[in-house]
């Protein structure tokens, strides 16, 4: 392998939502944990005992109760804020090892190893040990010339121990690398998904080593240029650049199951006013605007013997805005065309569409606004408040105070990180 070849590197934390559990409640460890989907309703992270004992990613957490009280599994609820506070934590560390680094999610991220003098596998060990003595979080890192087989090595540190989580993928002989692809399915590889993984069986590609041998030209005609990219990135051949920029945002989305069954107009309004703060916050961070807004709200599909309702509408906006408070005075008054009496709603949302640049606005002639510069710097005093003193600190008054409807967490851990009162507090003597 040419020593001045393109490599990455792929690190990724060991069962991040659970890890982040273990690092303030160490008496998790080696038990069987699980974290819970919003409202407590599936299990959306495990731990290694718990993958273990057969239990799959999305199982109904009500279906599991009984075998979970039996084998003592603990599950706690999801906590968004500890998680993001924590990937914040890793992502920083990861950029002091690499000027070059692509976030890919919560819990994984690309780096560049390119005129990086150090050998590659004793950096990634250095990388490993760092995270966890900063963080104590457990990462795997997987390296290779290409991003596919970055993540491919990945996978073998994490499943086989002699690797001590770190894996150079060049560094495996021919045929470690042949057994590996072998031993593993198409539809493990990265970015074949289940419906062209099932394809793909139907035409004797059953394995990555098969997806690797196959006729690139023709996997382009048969799926498309994207599935050829990835064969070519199987062969040790770069097609899939390092995006070290985030992408605006196409829509934004808020939405949530309530804990409770509601009824009234008035509280699905303070549910929407609440989420159009939440989505007018993360519009205005990316510095755009809104050109359109969709209200939905519905009632539970899994209780078909109630009378179900769900609807939508989509409205245009007169002109764009990143506004809070016009954006909920939009929203309201789409709620209001929506709402139905009589149904039990158990599910509300809003949808901020026709994103463009702030600084792309065009101004309206005959529209009579309130002072755009003073709304800026009321909407500036309200991300600043609630970014320092938490999130809902000050809101619009349609949005209330008393939150029956709010998410369900029965199970949630402290916030050791985001909030003052809940800092851990060690004492020595």
């Amino acid at each position: 392998m040419d020593s001045e070849a393109t490599m990455i590197a792929l690190v990724d934390v060991n069962n991040f939502y659970v890890s982040c559990q273990r690092v303030f409640e160490p008496k998790l460890i080696g038990k069987p944990v699980v974290v819970l989907s919003n409202n407590d309703g599936c299990v959306v992270a495990r731990s290694a005992e718990v993958k273990a004992l057969g239990i799959k990613m999305g199982a109904p957490w009500h279906q599991l109760r009984e075998f979970a009280e039996q084998e003592g599994i603990i599950a706690r609820s999801s906590n968004y804020a500890l998680y993001a506070d924590m990937s914040h934590r890793v992502m920083t560390i990861l950029n002091r090892f690499s000027p070059n680094q692509e976030i890919y999610s919560i819990d994984e991220c690309f780096l560049s190893f390119d005129g990086l003098p150090q050998d590659h596998t004793e950096l990634g060990q250095e990388i490993r040990r760092t995270v966890l003595q900063w963080t104590g979080l457990p990462v795997c890192v997987g390296i290779a010339p290409t991003k596919t087989l970055a993540k491919l090595a990945n996978h073998t540190a994490k499943k086989q121990a002699p690797f001590n989580s770190v894996c150079e993928w060049f560094k495996l002989s021919p045929g470690q690398q042949d057994a590996q692809m072998q031993s593993l399915a198409a539809s493990e590889v990265w970015g074949i998904g289940r419906k062209i993984s099932e394809r793909m069986a139907l035409e004797g590609i059953h394995t990555i080593a098969d997806l690797r041998a196959a006729n690139a030209d023709q996997i382009r005609q048969r799926y498309s240029i994207v599935v050829q990219r990835t064969v070519h990135e199987l062969r040790g051949i770069p097609s899939i650049e390092l995006e070290e920029s985030t992408p605006d945002k196409q829509q934004i989305l808020c939405s949530r199951s309530f804990g409770q069954t509601i009824y009234t107009e008035q509280e699905l309004g303070q549910a929407i006013s609440t989420y159009i703060a939440r989505a007018a916050e993360k519009l205005r961070k990316q510095g755009s605007v809104a050109g359109s807004l969709a209200v939905f709200i519905r009632t539970n599909p899994f209780r078909p013997k109630d009378p179900q309702y769900s609807q939508h509408i989509l409205v245009p906006l007169t002109q764009a805005s990143d506004d809070t408070l016009l954006l909920t005075r939009a929203a309201l008054w789409v709620l209001k065309r929506i709402y139905r009496t009589g149904f039990a709603y158990a599910k509300a949302g809003v949808m901020l569409c026709d994103l463009q640049p702030r600084t792309a606005v065009q101004g309206h002639l005959f529209l009579q606004t309130a002072d755009p510069i003073k709304r800026a710097a009321l909407n500036k005093v309200m991300d600043d408040i609630n970014r320092q003193w938490g999130r809902g600190s000050i809101r619009v008054a349609s949005a209330g105070f008393n939150h029956g409807w709010k998410m369900r967490q029965n199970r949630e851990s402290l916030h050791w990180t985001t909030r003052w009162a809940e800092i851990p507090i060690v004492k020595a003597n």
